[in-house]
């Protein structure tokens, strides 16, 4: 009985008193920043029992992603603490009773350019006590979501889950559509398990595309359905996806607000094709780039495309396009012959072979990514519905929206999570839009993109290369210019508290001192490191 009054007490204390009176800035831990913010002094206690309630939707959750979503809510406000505090004696004035949750579309469908905003507003008191969250569409929701998930925290004194600095208030929208991260499975195999948790971390920072970049030189891990011998340039038997598995990870992903692009690299990086239809290369003593003059080719790519149309719902497909080194073509007899037929030199060649992928995936229904050589090479000749993939350096954004053309931007200097020494601060003040001044041209830049290349990365240390470099960048990518801030430092705290809560959800996240997956350096707090 002394503990359950003793814990009464503390929590009309609590709510009571004043908290110490600290700027906004070092106060608030959400991350990404939202758009707008307001919050009081008060405190509010989340019932055992905390509820979802749906009145006045117009989305009927059919397919469970909202329960699912509230479900993993639910999780991530616990941490696998026990929250064993008796608060149901307590002023329910106080009590948060539940998620008050209306979607006012009824539709499910995950696509670029949806509406992500959402706003959301917890009173101070209230008889009984219910957040409010309102959203265009179920996936702003789920953002919503994830900002409430921020505002809590477990109290280790009273054993329950409280909500400070009530009341509060967010109104929140991304500044990007796009907003991406590239895993590559074709350098090291990524196990299931681990694309699942990557994919759920990044739903905590608010990233909505995942870039699988499936095949490579390397390796050809995926089931092609139509060429069944592809996936024989697997690393090994058990280091393959399913076509099923592509369909699990899609379906994974869009229930948690996430688009899968997947890419197929071509004319390039294809050395694995071969292992299965070795007539897909130029020789058996010149393997990549693939054969531009064998019809084959180009049908395999059509295969792959109407096979990847049944899945990879994303308006987009990544074709890839970069470090075609073409002089394979020209040192193969019967490649130099077609070339010759066809009068076209090795640049030509890579230009015609480009062109003919895209047409293909226009057929299919995509609009198509392609890496920054294209545009460099041959830029007035890719489809209008072509997104240039920038990663070679600045200016190259510019370049391609005073064409018209629409760009992502992952310069390798910033965004390459590969590259250990790029700093969170640099990942922070990348700016997409640098020296892009004309309204009509920004709108062109779709959004950003961080990338995780394979090469030095598998299962046992992915999560902490991508962590939490990647969040510095995912606020850039979602919060308004204006809420950005000016200088790294300002944000360094907010930043290590975000780093620590995916500590506690699981994530490996390394420490903000240092380059990328960098070790504690010392004994300390996780907020300190």
């Amino acid at each position: 009985m002394g503990k359950i009054v003793l814990v009464l007490v503390l929590l009309t204390l609590v709510h009571v008193l004043a908290v110490n009176a600290v700027s906004v800035v070092d106060r608030l831990k959400i991350w990404p920043m939202p758009k707008s913010v307001s919050h009081g002094h008060g405190s509010l206690f989340v019932n055992k029992d905390f509820e979802l309630k749906t009145e006045g939707t117009k989305y009927n959750d059919a397919s469970a992603v909202l329960k699912d979503g509230f479900s993993r809510l639910l999780h991530v406000l616990r941490v696998d603490h026990v929250v064993d505090g008796n608060s149901s004696d307590a002023n329910t004035s106080f009590l948060l009773q539940g998620l008050h949750v209306v979607v006012l579309s009824p539709d499910d469908e995950l696509q670029y350019g949806i509406d992500e905003s959402y706003k959301l507003s917890v009173p101070a008191s209230g008889k009984p006590v219910f957040a409010f969250l309102e959203a265009q569409t179920v996936y702003g929701a789920l953002h919503g979501l994830q900002t409430f998930s921020q505002l809590c925290y477990f109290n280790f004194t009273t054993s329950v889950i409280e909500v400070p600095m009530v009341p509060w208030t967010i109104i929140d929208q991304p500044r990007f559509s796009y907003r991406g991260l590239l895993i590559d499975t074709s350098r090291h195999y990524l196990p299931l398990p681990v694309i699942k948790n990557v994919i759920d971390s990044m739903a905590y920072a608010k990233l909505n595309v995942m870039h699988w970049h499936i095949v490579d030189t390397q390796s050809f891990p995926l089931e092609i359905p139509s060429f069944p011998k592809l996936w024989d340039g697997a690393y090994s038997i058990s280091e393959r996806y399913t076509f099923a598995d592509a369909a699990e990870i899609v379906s994974y992903a869009q229930r948690r607000g996430i688009n899968v692009l997947a890419e197929i690299d071509v004319p390039g990086h294809a050395l694995s094709w071969g292992i299965g239809y070795p007539s897909l290369w130029p020789s058996k003593q010149c393997q990549q780039p693939l054969d531009v003059s064998n019809q084959f080719t180009f049908k395999v790519i059509d295969g792959i495309l109407s096979d990847f149309s049944k899945v990879f719902k994303f308006r987009f497909v990544h074709l890839g396009g970069d470090e075609v080194d073409t002089s394979c073509w020209t040192s193969t007899p019967h490649v130099r012959k077609w070339l010759t037929k066809h009068r076209m030199n090795e640049s030509q060649a890579y230009q015609y072979f480009v062109l003919r992928a895209q047409n293909i995936a226009l057929s299919h229904g995509y609009e198509i990514v392609n890496w920054e050589e294209t545009f460099n090479n041959f830029g007035s000749k890719l489809s209008r519905k072509t997104v240039v993939h920038n990663w070679l350096g600045g200016g190259v954004a510019k370049q391609v929206v005073e064409a018209g053309l629409r760009c992502i931007v992952s310069n390798q200097d910033k965004w390459y999570l590969d590259h250990l020494d790029t700093t969170w601060q640099q990942f922070y003040m990348n700016e997409p839009l640098t020296n892009i001044t004309n309204p009509e041209q920004q709108k062109l830049v779709i959004g950003g993109e961080v990338c995780m290349w394979g090469e030095h990365i598998d299962g046992s240390d992915i999560e902490q290369t991508i962590w939490p470099r990647a969040a510095a960048a995912a606020e850039r990518l979602w919060t308004s210019y204006n809420k950005l801030a000016k200088d790294p430092r300002q944000v360094t705290g907010r930043l290590a508290h975000f780093r620590c809560l995916l500590n506690q959800r699981g994530v490996a996240a390394a420490p903000l001192a240092g380059p990328g997956r960098v070790a504690p350096e010392e004994p300390g707090s996780c907020y300190a490191q």
